[in-house]
């Protein structure tokens, strides 16, 4: 028997097999055109959400052009914390497009809601996502970053728990030129439970997002199989005797020969 259905938002990621040694280092320079623009898209999520916002209130329905945009907002910010800070899972340079890119090794999917709850749109962005704020704040703290302090003559390195586990996997990879798989699979987990957590409360689900740490590249099935139940066992006597021979419910069991 399955049960079970997979949450609605979709995020899956491959590890890249060779990875550079030392192209980490220089990374968040090669990504600052895609921060810039990444500026530009989070403040248009932010007022076509408060757009998507009236229309559940008054239709139930997230506008399905909007949807597709904010989609992408979320899937562009994928690629590029995968190739940067939320990863570095992978060298190859984020393509600038909102559309899925099929041979990207970063992805992610939400499926369209039919409609959605006009009573649920005016607390789970806020009041209902608490408890899932404090949690993926302790992985992401307050955004990844990195600044060298010119008075100081330091580095300094945050971003919470994804960055410094990144900072640990790409440091590792600089001696040893393999990214440890058990962090990449821990990362990942954190990196999908964040963006179930932004979908949820951009107010494109109402499926509350699982308190669930679903690690590795690839989303689960979200199908439980459970094994059939065992036969009863039907009295009568036992099956078989002390010294081995059949007993009678077993006896009564076995086809006879034909005489």
């Amino acid at each position: 028997m399955v049960t079970g259905a997979p949450y609605p938002v979709r995020v899956d990621a491959t590890l890249q097999p060779q990875l550079s040694r030392w192209l980490w280092l220089v990374k968040w320079f090669l990504a600052v055109p895609h921060f810039i623009v990444l500026a530009l898209l989070w403040t248009a999520f932010a007022v076509l959400s408060v757009v998507a916002f009236v229309s559940i209130l008054v239709t139930g329905r997230y506008p399905r052009p909007v949807f597709d945009f904010n989609v992408g907002v979320l899937r562009w910010h994928w690629r590029v914390a995968y190739y940067s800070f939320g990863a570095f899972g992978t060298d190859k340079y984020p393509p600038f497009t909102l559309a899925e890119v099929p041979d990207y090794p970063a992805h992610l999917e939400i499926a369209y809601p039919g409609r959605l709850s006009r009573g649920l749109v005016l607390v789970k962005w806020w009041l209902l996502a608490i408890p899932h704020y404090l949690v993926t704040g302790l992985f992401v703290g307050g955004g990844t970053w990195l600044a060298w302090h010119w008075d100081r003559g330091t580095l300094s390195w945050g971003g919470g728990l994804v960055g410094v586990l990144a900072l640990i996997a790409v440091v590792v990879l600089a001696f040893t030129g393999r990214y440890p798989r058990s962090i990449f699979d821990f990362i990942l987990g954190m990196d999908r439970w964040v963006l179930r957590v932004a979908a949820y409360a951009g107010l494109m689900t109402d499926q509350y997002p699982p308190f669930r740490l679903d690690m590795g590249g690839h989303e689960p099935t979200g199908a439980v199989t459970v094994p059939p139940p065992s036969t009863p066992a039907v009295s009568g006597g036992p099956a078989d005797s002390p010294d081995g021979r059949p007993g009678p419910r077993a006896e009564r069991g076995r086809p006879r020969a034909a005489a």
